[in-house]
């Protein structure tokens, strides 16, 4: 008697081991490549930093003026956003100041207006970092003393690779400081909640 088996519709062992190692590869790759991405975003701010702080002393060597404080700018250009700064070697204004009669807002027409960064010299408007937050100039803030570049809501550990690759990664020390969003913290938490990062020129 000849005894015919019908195979069973289901996966065997082996297959579905090779489907798992497939789909381990996939979201190995997936993360791998959110992974380059975070890291490409890290960089630019770097770069935006680096970029911002050499068109800030290029624009002092070339006018003998700090941009947004400076008192010809009006004269040098016409169709300036914000007009003239007063002057007085301090860049006026909150950093995330939505005037435009705030020198902190006005630094970035004349910056633009000189050709140092991208931009309509009537455009006051502050540039956004990779993560898309803005980036704004302050005189003094966050325990830094002197003119500081702040990038606005930056999550703990994008705080801290930046503090590191800038300065010392310790949140309240060295020219590199972080300031939490809501409540405050003397170390950054990789984990959760959002800082402003500054730099000190």
């Amino acid at each position: 008697m000849n005894h015919v088996y019908k195979r069973n519709g289901g996966f065997t062992l082996v297959e579905i081991a090779i489907v798992l190692v497939i789909i381990g590869l996939l979201l190995g790759g997936i993360l791998k490549g959110q992974e380059l991405v975070t890291n490409a975003k890290i960089k630019r701010m770097v770069n935006d930093i680096n970029g911002i702080t050499a068109a800030i002393y290029s624009y002092q060597d070339r006018y003998s003026a700090l941009p947004g404080d400076d008192n010809s700018a009006a004269a040098r250009w016409s169709g300036l956003c914000g007009g003239n700064g007063n002057g007085n070697g301090v860049i006026e204004g909150t950093w995330y100041s939505s005037s435009g009669s705030d020198e902190s807002r006005k630094i970035w027409g004349q910056l633009r207006a000189a050709g140092l960064i991208n931009g309509a010299k009537n455009n006051c408007k502050q540039p956004l970092h990779a993560f898309g937050g803005r980036i704004g100039i302050e005189d003094s803030y966050g325990g830094l003393y002197g003119t500081v570049i702040c990038m606005e809501d930056v999550e703990g550990k994008i705080g801290e690779i930046l503090d590191r690759q800038l300065d010392d990664g310790i949140i309240n020390t060295g020219n590199v400081r972080g300031v939490r969003v809501t409540g405050s913290s003397t170390k950054w938490d990789i984990d959760a909640g959002t800082y402003h990062v500054c730099k000190k020129l």
